[in-house]
């Protein structure tokens, strides 16, 4: 199997999903912490909504389809930005929740009688991984470099508030304000990201590996590197299972993680056992 890495479009979707798994793996570990586990589904969703939207109306690809859907998003990261209330009634996931299930209904509608309907439902779903070319792969990878440069250089921050909410309040911080800026780049890679990988795709990616990891160890940087290790593992399992048994790319990568999550609980369940 490992001699079908010779092809190029399989190095091109092996190489474009570790770009992913790279930056998911630190947002997962935000967002595991946050205990906001559905936020990339939800904005995954609105940023496939803002395409349908922009689609419907006419806009067939280029930069003005990714300037729409990122929009979309936007308005998507500041709901759930001020979505936070001070009645623990109402949680945060709970808005979330809607903001998903609303994005989904109103691109089926939307959907509904274009004559090519179904066949975009596929896509905003499972994606197109194999069909990423090299100029859109560096594309990706420049756009998450400075993502990642930016989330380094406001680390401190976001991991407090990931952390210990109440600590940050405790300093004055306007939580609000940091939330949107959080969510916002989030938003950025959530509409990049399911372009080409489908909505189903960068959930599993946000959420499987941190979780995966979490179940080993509790140390936050070794958290994040087996973080890493496991979507690595994912990426490249699926897509080779995916072109050496004639399946579609991301669901493949997402039953590997699947896999490897389920590896993962049975090791920790043995350590448990031992202990």
């Amino acid at each position: 199997m490992i001699e079908m890495l010779s092809y190029g479009f399989v190095q091109m979707g092996v190489l474009c999903v570790l770009v992913l798994a790279g930056i998911h793996a630190y947002l997962g570990h935000h967002v595991v912490s946050r205990g906001v586990i559905f936020v990339d589904l939800s904005l995954a969703q609105v940023a496939a909504l803002g395409s349908v939207a922009a689609m419907c109306l006419g806009v067939e690809g280029g930069p003005l389809l990714y300037a729409v859907s990122l929009m979309f998003t936007f308005a998507g990261a500041l709901l759930i930005s001020v979505a936070r209330t001070r009645d623990e009634r109402v949680p945060q996931e709970a808005f979330i929740g809607i903001i998903y299930a609303g994005s989904t209904g109103l691109s089926v509608l939307l959907l509904a009688h274009h004559p090519e309907g179904a066949e975009m439902i596929q896509h905003m779903l499972a994606g197109s991984l194999l069909t990423v070319g090299p100029g859109e792969l560096v594309r990706i990878a420049a756009l998450y470099l400075v993502l990642g440069v930016f989330f380094y250089l406001l680390r401190g921050r976001f991991e407090l508030i990931s952390a210990d909410r109440g600590a940050a309040a405790e300093r004055g911080w306007n939580l609000v304000w940091w939330d949107f800026l959080f969510y916002a780049a989030f938003a950025v890679v959530v509409t990049t990201a399911v372009r080409i990988a489908g909505v189903l795709l960068v959930f599993s990616l946000l959420v499987i590996p941190p979780v995966a990891a979490l179940l080993l160890t509790s140390r936050p940087r070794a958290r994040l590197a087996l973080g890493w290790v496991f979507g690595a593992a994912g990426a490249l399992g699926g897509v080779l299972a995916s072109v050496g048994l004639d399946l579609p790319a991301g669901p493949s990568v997402m039953t590997t993680l699947v896999l490897l999550l389920l590896a993962a609980a049975a090791m920790s369940a043995l350590r448990a056992a031992r202990q």
